[in-house]
């Protein structure tokens, strides 16, 4: 007789990462998340405009602890961040090679990236003002300094097309905006949510207080609204949107914006042309960033 016994395998149910936690969607339901090949792979939450609306609040309250925070402490909490992620490489480079249908080797390249680019990301917390902010030139006996300050909560539709879009896609959009003091809402990849949900997980195991990263996963076109047309949202990063006109679309979401004021990424013409391999550089850096100038008068 055999000692093996039969098992069944414990399915993974993802959810949700608001406010540091893992609430199921508002509506109880879920969509099928499924390979390159179109194999069933788990149910994700279908997030509502409800769950939208949690996390922006959940995103708002936490605004003023993070951008009180040291820029030196940001960056050393964004790169336990890179710790964890490097703790469960092989988890993410299987999501990753499942997501978008790529070989095992390329899609531990993409976790690598990833994990580099947070960490690159983290280094530039307590650097960045000096290159966004400075002392102005001012004909009298002053001092005129300028420093640059978070906008506060940005709206994000992580990529959902390009090379690389379902995870390090997703880091070079959301570390740029939280390590210059932003709290962010993120519509995941509506057909690669895995990386994004299970990055939830990483970072509520760090040390980032929670509502500072907010993550839905869903239709776009029932999130991205939401987020375009809230006025406790202050900026807007429409990288995974379509390049077009009309509702749940960039230019339709740039008019719901536009009522509020936010400031806007605009989306790549062709997203698939996208290669998130590419170096960063400091552009989203600065894009969420308010200039704050400041008069004082000479000591004599």
């Amino acid at each position: 007789m055999s000692d093996v016994v039969s098992r069944l395998d414990v399915l993974k149910t993802y959810k949700l990462y608001v406010g540091g936690k893992f609430p199921r969607s508002e509506s109880g339901r879920v969509y099928e998340v499924t390979d390159a090949k179109g194999e069933w792979l788990a149910n994700a939450p279908l997030g509502t405009r409800k769950d939208a609306r949690d996390a922006v609040v959940a995103a708002r309250a936490a605004v003023k602890g993070w951008s009180g925070t040291t820029a030196y402490n940001r960056g050393q909490v964004l790169y336990r961040v890179a710790e964890m992620l490097q703790g469960r490489r092989e988890q993410f480079a299987a999501e990753v090679a499942l997501s978008e249908g790529v070989g095992a080797k390329k899609a531990a390249a993409l976790v690598d990236a990833a994990i580099d680019r947070w960490v690159w990301y983290a280094g530039w917390t307590d650097k960045v003002a000096q290159i966004a902010g400075g002392a102005n030139p001012v004909a009298g006996p002053f001092f005129n300094l300028s420093t640059p300050e978070p906008t506060g909560v940005v709206g994000i539709v992580a990529p959902q097309a390009g090379y690389g879009h379902s995870l390090l896609g997703l880091v070079s959009v959301i570390a740029p905006a939280v390590a210059t003091g932003n709290t962010v809402v993120v519509a995941a990849a509506a057909d690669a949510p895995l990386p994004a949900l299970s990055l939830g997980e990483v970072l509520a195991t760090s040390d980032l207080p929670g509502g500072v990263v907010n993550i839905l996963s869903g239709r776009t076109a029932d999130i991205a609204p939401t987020l375009a047309s809230h006025q406790d949202v202050n900026a807007l990063d429409l990288t995974g949107a379509i390049a077009a006109d009309g509702p749940g679309a960039a230019g339709g979401l740039e008019v719901l914006a536009a009522d509020t004021l936010k400031r806007v990424i605009r989306p790549e013409p062709d997203p698939f042309a996208q290669d998130w391999t590419n170096a960063p550089g400091t552009d989203r850096l600065l894009s969420f960033l308010e200039t704050k100038t400041v008069w004082h008068p000479m000591g004599i």
